[in-house]
C-alpha cells in the first residue's frame, strides 16, 4: 500500500516539492551500466533541476555565497599592504610602519578566516535538509510507483540513488557550487588588480585563458561519461552485495560463495577501471590547469624583474603583483577538481531524476486513457471505467471481474495477455477458490483486485463499484491480501500484523494470532508480540512467516479477502487447525483464495479453473471433480501440460 511518513515542518527543512511531469517517455527497463548518459545532456540543466529543493533555503545559501566571495577577495587585500610596507617603511626604513603593516596583515587574515568559517556555519543544516528533503520525496516516489516499476529495476540501483547519489549532491550544493561562484568571481576581481597593476604583466598571465577553457571543455565531456558509468557501476555492486546477503542461506547451503565472490569481484574490477580512468583524466586536467599558470607566472616574474631592474616598475608593485598572481593559483588550479565534482554532481541528479520522473499511475483511473504502447479498449469491449454497465449489479452484490484482460506494460506485442477476457463473479459473503496449473495466471489475476497492477481491459468491481473509480487508500481498506511469499519487515511480531490494520488493538491482533494458530509459537519467543523478527523475518521458520502474514490480512476484518496460497509451508497438523480457525473468518467477508491442494479448496463455497487466460469452468469441488478432467488432474496430481 502506498503510505508516505508526515514530519513536522522544520525552518531548515524544505519540504519535498513534486517533480514536474516527465518530458521524456520513461526507459523500459533500469539504466545500463555502459549505456551512459545522453550526449546532448547538459550538465547544467541537470543540475538547475535541484533548485525547487534549494529554493526554500536560497537566502541562507546566497548570503553564504556572498560571504565566501568577501573573504577570497579580502585575501587581495593582502597584497596591496605588501606594495605598501614596501614601497612606503621598508624603503624609508619605518620600523614603526613595518609593525603597522603587519598588523594589518594579521587583521586580514582573521577576518578572512572568520568569514569562512560564517559560511560553513551558514550551509550546514540547510544542506542537510535539503538532503533530507530529496530523501523523503524519493522514498515517497518509490512507494507511490507501481509494481512494474520495482520489477523492472534492481533494489540496489535505487539504493545508490538514494545513499551515495544524494551525497555527492548535498556536498555539491555546499562545496563546488559555492566555489565555482567564489573562486570564478576571484579571478577577475584578481585579473583586474593584476591589469590596475601593471597591464603588460597582466596580458602575460591572460595568455593561457583560451587553452585552458578549450581543454576544461573536452575533459567535461569525458569526465562526464566516466563518472555516469561509476554510478551505475556503485548501483550493480550495490545490488550483488544485497542478494549475497539476503539469499546467504542458499549461498551457504549450495556451497556458491566462490562463485559469488568471482561475480562481486569482476564487478569491483570493472569499477576499479572506471575510477581509474576517472583518476587519469583528473591528473590530466590537474595537470594543465597547473603547468599552464606556473609557466605564465614564471614569464611575468622574469619580464617584471627586467622591469624593475630598468626602473620602470617599482619593487613594491612587483611583489604586490606576484603576490596576487599566486594568491589566484588556487582559484584557477581548483578548476579541474570543480568540474570534476560538479559533473560526478550533475550525473547524480540525472540518476535521481530518472527515478523521480517515472510516471506515477492516477489515483483513479475514471478519465485516464489506456496505457503507453497498449491497445485501447474497444467500445464495446467493456463499459467506460467508472461508469454503469448495462443492468449494473447492486450494492452488496459481490467481487465481480467483467472480460478482463492483463498484459505486462513492458510485453512484447507479439505475446499473448497472461489474462484475456477473465468473467467472474463472487456472491456477497462467498469463498471462491481458484485453482490452475502453475504459470496460468493466478498470482497476476489476485494482483489485479487492490490494484498492484492495473487491468489492460474490461473492469472489476466490488459492490458495484469499479476498482479504478476508486481511490486507492479506499480500495486498499476494502480489500486484504496474504501472499504466497510472505514479507516481514524488521520490527516486533506486533508492528507486523497490525500493519494490516490502522488502528486495531490489542484485541484484535489476539483474534488475528489465534486465527493464523500463531499464538503458542508467538508466546514462546524471548517478548512474545514485542520481539523483533529481524530483517525479512528470516529468525523465523517459512510456516511461522505464513501464519503472520495471514494474521496480518485477516486483523482488520476486511470487506474483501485475497489469499494467495496462504497454507503451502505449513504441515498437515498446524493447516487443518489454521482451516478450522479461516472458516470462521471466511463466513464474515467475500474471499477469493488461490489453492493448489484439495484441502485449501474444501474452504470454498465454490471453484473457479483458470486456463489458457480465461475462467474455463466455475462450480462446486465436486461438480468439477465430474466434469473438468484438467481439475481432476490438478487435485490429484497426475502429470499434465502447463498451460499459461
Amino acid at each position: 500500500m502506498s503510505a508516505t511518513a508526515t514530519h513536522p515542518p522544520h525552518p531548515d527543512r524544505p519540504r519535498p516539492p513534486e517533480p514536474a511531469p516527465p518530458t521524456a517517455s520513461a526507459p523500459a527497463a533500469g539504466p545500463s551500466v555502459d549505456a551512459g548518459p545522453d550526449r546532448e545532456r547538459s550538465p547544467v540543466r541537470s543540475l538547475l533541476r535541484l533548485w525547487p529543493y534549494v529554493r526554500p533555503v536560497r537566502a541562507r545559501l546566497f548570503t553564504a555565497a556572498f560571504v565566501a566571495v568577501a573573504a577570497s577577495c579580502l585575501g587581495l587585500v593582502i597584497p596591496l599592504v605588501l606594495k605598501w610596507i614596501v614601497d612606503g617603511p621598508i624603503a624609508d626604513r619605518d620600523t614603526g610602519g613595518v609593525w603597522l603593516g603587519g598588523g594589518l596583515l594579521l587583521a586580514v587574515g582573521v577576518l578572512e578566516a572568520a568569514l569562512f568559517g560564517l559560511r560553513r556555519w551558514l550551509v550546514a543544516r540547510p544542506l542537510a535538509g535539503v538532503e533530507a528533503a530529496m530523501r523523503a520525496a524519493l522514498f515517497s516516489r518509490l512507494q507511490r510507483l507501481p509494481v512494474a516499476f520495482h520489477d523492472r529495476w534492481a533494489s540496489g540501483q535505487l539504493l545508490s540513488r538514494a545513499t551515495a547519489d544524494l551525497n555527492l549532491l548535498r556536498i555539491f550544493l555546499a562545496f563546488p557550487l559555492t566555489f565555482l561562484v567564489v573562486n570564478g568571481t576571484t579571478v577577475i576581481v584578481g585579473f583586474a588588480v593584476l591589469l590596475s597593476q601593471e597591464w603588460t604583466l597582466g596580458l602575460v598571465l591572460l595568455a593561457p585563458v583560451l587553452p585552458l577553457v578549450l581543454l576544461c571543455s573536452v575533459f567535461e565531456a569525458r569526465y562526464s561519461l566516466a563518472a555516469r558509468r561509476a554510478q551505475d557501476q556503485v548501483g550493480d555492486l550495490t545490488t550483488v552485495v544485497e542478494e549475497a546477503v539476503l539469499g546467504i542461506r542458499i549461498i551457504k547451503g549450495f556451497g556458491r560463495h566462490r562463485s559469488q565472490a568471482r561475480a562481486f569481484r569482476e564487478l569491483s574490477e570493472r569499477l576499479l577501471d572506471t575510477e581509474l580512468h576517472k583518476a587519469r583524466l583528473l591528473a590530466g586536467i590537474w595537470a594543465v590547469v597547473t603547468v599552464l599558470p606556473e609557466l605564465a607566472i614564471g614569464a611575468a616574474l622574469v619580464w617584471g624583474t627586467v622591469q624593475v631592474a630598468d626602473g620602470e616598475l617599482s619593487a613594491g608593485t612587483l611583489v604586490a603583483f606576484l603576490t596576487t598572481a599566486l594568491a589566484l593559483r588556487w582559484p584557477v588550479e581548483s578548476i579541474g577538481f570543480l568540474l570534476a565534482m560538479s559533473n560526478e554532481a550533475a550525473t547524480a541528479a540525472d540518476r535521481y531524476f530518472e527515478v523521480m520522473d517515472e510516471p506515477v499511475p492516477p489515483d483513479t483511473l475514471t478519465e485516464a486513457p489506456p496505457p503507453s504502447g497498449l491497445p485501447s479498449k474497444a467500445p464495446s469491449a467493456s463499459p467506460a471505467r467508472g461508469a454503469p454497465a448495462p443492468g449494473a449489479p447492486a450494492v452488496g452484490d459481490g467481487l465481480r471481474m467483467e472480460r478482463v484482460v492483463f498484459r505486462f506494460p513492458d510485453a512484447p506485442p507479439h505475446v499473448p495477455p497472461v489474462l484475456d477476457g477473465v468473467d467472474l463473479h463472487i456472491r456477497s459473503g462467498e469463498t471462491l477458490a481458484l485453482v490452475g496449473a502453475t504459470g496460468s495466471g493466478k498470482t497476476t489475476l489476485t494482483a489485479l483486485i487492490p490494484r498492484l497492477h492495473e487491468v489492460t481491459s474490461g473492469r472489476i468491481t466490488l459492490d458495484g463499484r469499479d476498482t479504478a473509480a476508486m481511490p486507492r487508500a479506499k480500495l486498499r481498506s476494502l480489500v486484504a491480501v496474504a501472499f504466497e511469499e510472505p514479507t516481514l519487515f524488521s520490527a516486533t511480531v506486533r508492528e507486523n500484523v497490525l500493519m494490516g490494520a490502522e488502528g486495531a488493538g490489542r484485541e484484535e491482533l489476539a483474534r488475528a494470532l489465534r486465527v493464523a494458530q500463531a499464538r503458542e509459537f508467538v508466546d514462546a519467543l524471548p517478548q512474545g508480540v514485542e520481539t523483533q523478527v529481524g530483517e525479512q523475518g528470516l529468525s523465523l521458520s517459512g510456516g511461522q512467516r505464513q501464519r503472520l502474514a495471514l494474521a496480518r490480512a485477516v486483523v482488520g476484518r476486511p470487506r474483501f479477502l485475497v489469499l494467495d496460497d496462504p497454507l503451502s509451508a505449513l504441515d498437515v497438523h498446524t493447516e487443518a487447525l489454521v482451516e478450522a480457525a479461516l472458516r470462521e473468518v471466511l463466513a464474515g467477508t467475500t474471499a477469493l483464495v488461490v489453492a493448489h491442494r484439495p484441502s485449501t479448496v474444501l474452504l470454498a463455497d465454490r471453484v473457479a479453473l483458470l486456463s489458457g487466460g480465461r475462467i474455463a469452468a466455475v462450480g462446486t469441488h465436486r461438480e468439477l471433480l465430474r466434469s473438468s478432467a484438467e481439475y481432476r488432474r490438478l487435485m490429484s496430481g497426475e502429470p499434465h501440460q502447463e498451460e499459461r
